[in-house]
């Protein structure tokens, strides 16, 4: 079948391409009765207008590219929901890119939205890709980091303050009397890192504490499972008596691991203290309710549209970066 053009329906309704174009953007401009002739003839022809070539031609479209490094994990998936109801707002709607820590692919998505021109971009970086994210700037695409500061603060972000939420959730567990404390995670993104540091810091005011770095070659249930099963593995007296996952997914594959009653499982919190973090909604309904360091996610994509379409409508509106701070929550795996 034969795509319907413009110039096929001005033809058939006996109008300009021209009235037909004010008809679909300009009605004001036209005629009732001229209006109804060529919504006619589009009923009648089908005519379905092609919005994305329109965008392109005005120069921006009216969607919000959004790249994260785990579509996965349920934080992230709250951080897109809240950017793409701010987004619906302001009439633009949010495509979704999953980085899956991979720089390749996030690589790929910045070259699609850029080819796509979209009205602008937000990224939870995975690589160093400074220059990258400048060249989309200078063609006019706004860039907003999410989960991120910018390091030399050059572009707008909204993130958390990952270091103080580690030194909550250790500083947390030395308050429950614990000691030997590990903290498991890997993938050494600025966050995972960030979180590690508070931790340190929290226990290196406690002489008579030690922390244990566990890594994982991903941020993931498996690889927490895999974590936990290497605790399992060890004799008592080596093991760590409170584990802090560098996330909420990780930690509820180390949370499995250790109740495995079939392995000789362990009882949380009792033999082993378990924190996590981003406070997902999996955290408070696993077997032992999860503490873990809560992030506004939501919060965090309402706030990255805001900044990006403030750089949108002044592109020469100076970079903003909001840091939220993070909030303990605890329940049974710590006490």
């Amino acid at each position: 079948m034969a795509v319907v053009s413009v110039r096929d329906v001005a033809e058939r309704a006996g109008v300009s391409v021209g009235t037909v174009s004010n008809v679909m953007n300009h009605p004001d401009k036209v005629s009732a009765t001229t209006v109804a002739r060529v919504q006619a003839a589009i009923d009648e022809l089908g005519f379905i207008r092609n919005d994305a070539a329109r965008q392109l031609r005005d120069g921006r479209s009216k969607t919000i590219g959004l790249v994260v490094l785990d579509v996965r994990n349920p934080f992230f998936t709250d951080v897109a929901r809240g950017a793409e109801d701010r987004a619906a707002d302001a009439g633009l709607t949010v495509t979704l890119g999953n980085s899956d820590d991979s720089t390749e692919r996030e690589s790929t998505y910045l070259d699609l939205f850029e080819q796509q021109r979209v009205h602008g971009v937000l990224i939870s970086p995975y690589s160093d890709i400074t220059e990258r994210l400048r060249r989309l700037r200078q063609r006019g695409i706004p860039v907003v980091l999410v989960d991120r500061t910018s390091d030399d603060l050059s572009f707008s972000s909204v993130s958390v303050d990952d270091v103080a939420g580690g030194r909550l959730a250790a500083e947390h567990l030395l308050e429950q009397g614990r000691r030997r404390i590990a903290f498991v995670g890997g993938s050494m993104i600025r966050q995972v890192a960030d979180r590690l540091e508070g931790a340190r810091q929290a226990v290196s005011g406690h002489p008579d504490a030690t922390l244990e770095f566990i890594e994982t070659p991903a941020l993931s249930v498996l690889a927490g499972r895999d974590a936990g099963n290497s605790v399992l593995a060890r004799r008592a007296d080596q093991r760590p008596d409170a584990i802090f996952a560098a996330n909420d997914l990780v930690a509820m594959g180390v949370l499995q691991a250790l109740m495995m009653q079939g392995q000789g499982g362990l009882r949380v919190p009792q033999d082993i203290a378990l924190i996590g973090y981003d406070d997902i909604d999996f955290a408070s309904a696993a077997v032992v309710p999860l503490s873990s360091i809560r992030q506004p996610s939501a919060l965090i994509g309402q706030t990255a549209v805001e900044l990006l379409l403030a750089e949108a409508a002044d592109p020469e509106v100076a970079p903003s970066q909001v840091v939220f701070q993070p909030e303990l929550i605890v329940r049974a795996s710590t006490q």
